[in-house]
């Protein structure tokens, strides 16, 4: 019952994939609307620095923010490591 269940979303998802990829048409895109004014476009380090550089450093400034700001006083202590909990 489970192969056929995995054939029927396979067809399913396929189909639907399919469908999407027809009704689009990339034609459309080279068609200029009234009033566009595209800018210059980015040059590599432009793209990279705005799509993947400022991502990593606003996750590193959040992430050290959050260790810097952490009030919680209660540390985990693994069993069995040689550090006895304080009661």
């Amino acid at each position: 019952m489970d192969k056929k269940n995995a054939l029927r979303a396979g067809a399913l998802a396929a189909g639907t994939t399919l469908m999407m990829l027809l009704m689009s048409s990339p034609a459309l895109a080279l068609t200029r609307d009234d009033g566009d004014d595209p800018g210059k476009g980015l040059s590599v380090v432009q793209t990279l620095g705005l799509y993947v550089l400022t991502p990593l450093v606003l996750f590193a400034v959040i992430a050290g923010l959050v260790m810097v700001l952490d009030k919680s006083k209660v540390r985990v202590i693994k069993p069995g490591s040689k550090a006895k909990a304080k009661a």
